[in-house]
Order: structure tokens, then sequence, then C-alpha cells
């Protein structure tokens, strides 16, 4: 694991319960007493965290993860879901995806296909973005028509959030959308750390004929802050093969369908 991979790690440990202490970062990651105790350092330098005393706890905005801390974890898992979600995408479909390295992971397998980057005189697909780091990646390709909402570029998700965002959403229709979370859980349903985020994803799943889920398994049985929607607003969930065979029950009896990406 690298020193990236890290504290990565190590903010998603401290966001599964708000604080985390030097011993539990050694145990769990395996390494040495004064890597634990540097590494929190780094991260209360950058205010992503606050240290304590033998520890830290979290800030507000610590949960935020630039994508930079992010886009390493679990990045395995990430592209195995894009991969699954891809294969769901017709050529000529309009497709949302929202921020987050999921999303960021699905945008890369769509503008990676072959059917979709061939040479033609319209667009070979339609995507709808509030993230601008998303936008600025699909519009090197011609082939794909990006659709950015307005809003506020939420500094640490490069996502586009507040009012102007429901001003283009309102407006349009998708056949697809993929949202990513912070939790999932199967009567909660899904969940992310900030509220303008929540709203602008619960819109964006609102006007897609078909939303769905997009989150590694590590996600599964945690609650975040904002609550996005359940079963009523989502069909599917695409995860990986982390997911037990008692989550994925619960799933179905909450009548969300799941995908095993592999």
């Amino acid at each position: 694991m690298n020193r990236t991979e890290r504290l990565s790690a190590v903010l998603e440990l401290l966001a599964e319960s708000g604080q985390i202490d030097v011993e539990e970062i050694i145990t769990k990651l395996d390494v040495s007493p004064a890597t634990a105790r540097r590494d929190l350092d780094s991260l209360a330098n950058q205010q992503l965290l606050t240290r304590t005393r033998g520890g830290a706890i979290g800030q507000s905005l610590a949960y935020d993860l630039p994508v930079r801390y992010k886009k390493e974890h679990r990045a395995g898992e990430k592209k195995m879901i894009a991969a699954a979600a891809s294969a769901l995408v017709p050529r000529g479909a309009v497709v949302g995806l929202c921020g987050g390295t999921t999303s960021t992971a699905i945008a890369n397998a769509l503008g990676s296909r072959a059917d979709i980057m061939e040479a033609s005189p319209h667009a070979n697909l339609t995507v709808v973005t509030n993230a601008i780091n998303i936008a600025a990646q699909l519009a090197m390709r011609p082939q794909i028509k990006t659709v950015v909402t307005g809003g506020v570029v939420h500094s640490r998700s490069y996502e586009l959030v507040g009012p102007y965002s429901d001003v283009v959403l309102r407006q349009i229709t998708m056949d697809i959308a993929f949202i990513g979370v912070n939790g999932i859980d199967p009567v909660v349903g899904a969940t992310v750390h900030d509220e303008r985020e929540a709203a602008v994803n619960t819109l964006m799943a609102s006007r897609a004929t078909r939303a769905v889920i997009v989150a590694d398994s590590s996600k599964i049985g945690h609650n975040a802050f904002a609550t996005i929607g359940g079963s009523r607003l989502f069909s599917t969930l695409i995860t990986d093969a982390g997911i037990t065979g008692a989550q994925r029950a619960a799933f179905a009896d909450n009548g969300i369908e799941v995908i095993v990406a592999s």
C-alpha cells in the first residue's frame, strides 16, 4: 500500500465512526506507530481531520474527500463496477452521471467503448453530469454530447450543487442515471455526506427512466448524513463480489435488483 492509498484508507476508517486512534490504524493497516502518527499529522495539516491525543476526529469537511485521495481506493472494484454499468448503456442513450470516483470510472468505461467512439455525424451518446471533472474529461470526445448542469462548484467533490442545477435537470429526461453514494442500506436506501449533493442526485435519479446505485461493497450497511432514496427511486444496485448473500437477499426483499460486477 503506497502513501496515497494509506491516507485514503485512514480517511475511510475515520468516516465509519467519526474518530480514530493510532492503535486502530496500526492494527488495520499494518503500519508502524511512527507512520500512523505521520499520516494523521499530514491529513491534519490539510484540514481533513482534527488531531487529538492519541488519534483524530473528523471535521465536517473531512468526509468530502478530494478525488486525489480517493481515486486509488478500491480501484479494482470500481473498474469492474464501471464495466458492468457501461454494459447497461446502449449506443445513443442519454446517461446521467453524478460526481465521485465510481462515476468517473464509468465515464472512462463509456469513453473507451469502440461503438461509442466510432466516427459519426451525430453524437453516439449523451452524458448529463454535474461533475466538472467528468465534463472536462468527456469534452475531448466529440462522439459524446456532454451536458453540464448549472450550479456552484463544491470544491472538494468537483460537483455542481444548488438550485441552478435544478433549472437544467427539470427540463431534460435520461434513459439511465448512475448515482454514486457514501452509504447504501436495504431499508434506509442511498445516502451521501452532503445534503446539497443529495438534492442534485435525487433529482437526477428522478429524471431517469432507470436509476442505478453504483457502490463498492464496503459502503453496504453504512448510512451517511443525507438521504437520496430507496427502491421507489432506484431499481438497481451495482456492486462487487464483497456483498454477502444475506445482503443480496435484503436488497431483493426491498425491491432492489443487485448486479455483482466481476
